[in-house]
């Protein structure tokens, strides 16, 4: 009976997060013009949810947008956006969010999850601050989600999350803004705007775009309590359950 329950409870226990975003927000403070060669649209880089879990292999994230676009008809599917996933660490951590013009709020990052056309990375920082590649994350499309799996191991973390315009003229597949107009351009008002046009965060919150700061995010459901719960009602039903045939067996005995 035990044997049957246990895959359920280890299944509650499996790491697992879901992350919302406000829709029709990638446009940066509001003001940002989109390039339009190619034709690029708000919906293309809009951040709807991530999703992420635990598996054998590591964390998978599910990323979900409005609409998943190739405007560079890229061979992996997908090439309107470079979403960012930057993973909050135990303690300390990295405060620069990697050169998008964003620093953290509430603590620092130790893993930095890059998913691009143009090849996803996943890297750990050291305590010197370093970088250094972990395995190679691996990226499928499905209908406006990509899901991306990772090396990095189980756990609850925070997120900040970020997605930029794509380009593969750039140095690093990332459009930054200008504020000079143009066709290929990323318009903003000012020369130091955040490189992204949309993250993840709260309703309402617009510190990434008036302070350069970023909140982390994160729902996990604490289901510890849970299956350890459900994990001490099987060991006190299979306690039970011994009892009374032992105590039935030496009743049996007893009687004349």
């Amino acid at each position: 009976m035990a044997a049957s329950i246990l895959p359920g409870v280890l299944a509650l226990l499996a790491p697992q997060t879901r992350l919302t975003d406000p829709a029709a927000d990638a446009r940066g403070d509001g003001g940002y013009v989109l390039p339009t060669r190619p034709a690029f649209t708000q919906d293309m880089l809009d951040l709807r949810a991530l999703d992420t879990r635990g598996t054998p292999q590591g964390m998978q994230f599910t990323v979900t947008y409005g609409q998943l676009g190739n405007p560079w008809n890229s061979p992996a599917g997908f090439s309107a956006g470079v979403t960012d996933i930057f993973v909050k660490g135990a303690l300390g951590g990295q405060a620069t969010l990697g050169d998008l013009g964003l620093r953290t709020s509430g603590g620092g990052w130790q893993y930095h999850l890059r998913v691009s056309p143009g090849g996803s990375t996943l890297t750990e920082v050291d305590a010197r601050g370093q970088e250094r590649p972990l395995a190679a994350p691996t990226v499928q499309v499905s209908g406006s989600s990509l899901i991306v799996q990772t090396a990095l191991p189980e756990g609850r973390y925070g997120y900040w999350v970020t997605n930029s315009v794509y380009s593969p003229l750039t140095r690093d597949g990332v459009l930054r803004p200008t504020t000079t107009p143009g066709p290929t351009a990323l318009q903003a008002g000012r020369a130091d705007a955040p490189v992204p046009v949309d993250v993840m965060a709260a309703p309402g919150d617009t510190q990434a775009y008036t302070r350069g700061t970023l909140a982390p995010v994160g729902e996990t459901r604490d289901l510890v309590g849970i299956g350890l719960l459900a994990l001490g009602g099987v060991g006190l039903l299979i306690t039970v359950i011994a009892t009374v045939f032992v105590w039935r067996r030496l009743n049996s005995r007893v009687r004349p």
